[in-house]
């Protein structure tokens, strides 16, 4: 029987990825450079060095592999992963050149703006995690564009008006990326059939206590909630990552391992909690089917976060007496509340854009969380 599966994206995805491709290399080649002091590179290799492999394998190992449990879906997760990863960094770098203060017509490259630009691409890498398995290579493009966009003019709003530090405006990103995921799974959502939710299932510092505490937690909990009494592994894995996140904003304010553990006892509850409950609700109610629980892995834990650095900041405030942390206070509320709502309206509009009839080869419904509607499978392949 012939195959049911959607046309080849042959068509126009080669196309547009080429021409983009070419026009990024142009954009590089007429407005950017390599920073040229052979001192300030040896300096930056010295203090970035390692920060900067961090990031990256975090980035490509962490994010990029994260989705790739998905039961038939681990060729498309990984590898659209680490193609929007690529494509992501190239343009935030462009980006964030355009957008510097300093900007005088030639984007200076260095080490300090990869690393922030691999930091900016992966708002993409979590919030897709919402709508993975349901759309097309060409969408997720057009996707990653608009989604580095809107979190760099958000950072610089926050960091030119609202007056934010550089970390707190980046430790945003887990917030403003979940949020950014569920409004476009909420745009794109149709009813999931029968059978497709077994497709999507799971195959079988102060960072470090927070994870921990949330990986104990986990396991007690995660029992505790199954009729039989039986670990979930899903459950684990999005609880030490809500530990992480939830210590990401608040960790430069953390100087005991008590307060780090406490938020990662905390993470763990919320992310097996909403596991547990928010799926049913999101699903029936309001239409929106979360592939990869973005929202309890990040969104919640990135509030927990937030409101943790608030608080450490008005412990801090009420020590000092000092009048400008008052101020400070407003501000960072004030930027919390800006990454959400940018993250709601430009998931919005990047869910509006991706309806449009132009993206011919978006699977159906009944070919969700498969790699057949996209990759070349052997015919014998087990499970296929």
């Amino acid at each position: 029987m012939g195959s049911k599966y959607p046309p080849s994206v042959r068509g126009c995805l080669p196309l547009w990825i080429l021409t983009l491709e070419v026009a990024l290399i142009l954009v590089f080649f007429f407005f950017t450079k390599y920073e040229s002091s052979s001192k300030n590179q040896k300096e930056l290799m010295g203090t970035y060095g390692a920060i900067f492999q961090d990031v990256t394998v975090m980035a490509a190992l962490g994010l990029g592999f994260l989705t790739s449990s998905l039961w038939k879906h681990g060729w498309s997760s990984v590898a659209f992963n680490l193609f929007m990863l690529a494509l992501g960094v190239q343009w935030a770098v462009l980006l964030d050149g355009f957008l510097n203060e300093s900007f005088s017509g030639t984007v200076v490259i260095n080490l300090p703006s990869i690393q922030q630009a691999t930091m900016s691409a992966m708002s993409v890498m979590i919030s897709v995690g919402a709508v993975l398995g349901k759309i097309n290579l060409g969408q997720l493009v057009l996707m990653t564009l608009m989604e580095v966009t809107t979190f760099g003019i958000m950072r610089m709003v926050s960091k030119r008006i609202l007056r934010t530090d550089d970390h707190t405006s980046m430790m945003h990103i887990h917030v403003f990326a979940a949020y950014f995921g569920l409004t476009l799974a909420w745009c794109l959502s149709r009813p999931l059939p029968k059978g497709a939710k077994k497709k999507d299932q799971m195959a079988t510092s102060p960072s470090l206590f927070a994870m921990l505490v949330s990986a104990v937690t986990a396991i007690s909990v995660s029992a505790l909630a199954h009729p039989q009494g039986k670990i979930n592994m899903a459950h684990i894995h999005n609880a030490v990552l809500a530990g992480g996140v939830a210590v990401s904003a608040p960790c430069y304010q953390i100087h005991t391992p008590f307060v780090a553990m406490v938020l990662g006892l905390i993470a763990g509850l919320i992310s097996i909690g909403g596991a547990k409950c928010l799926p049913v609700y999101f699903n029936q109610v309001l239409g929106i089917h979360d592939s990869c629980g973005v929202h309890y892995t990040f969104g919640l834990p990135g509030l927990l976060g937030g409101i943790a650095n608030i608080l450490l900041m008005m412990h801090h405030m009420n020590w000092t007496k000092h009048p400008m942390n008052s101020y400070q206070l407003l501000i960072d509320a004030g930027a919390l509340s800006f990454s959400i709502a940018m993250g709601l309206a430009s998931g919005l509009l990047t869910g509006l854009l991706l309806k449009l009839k132009i993206w011919k080869a978006v699977p159906p419904a009944s070919k969700y969380f498969h790699d057949q509607a996209f990759w070349e499978v052997p015919h014998l392949a087990v499970g296929f």
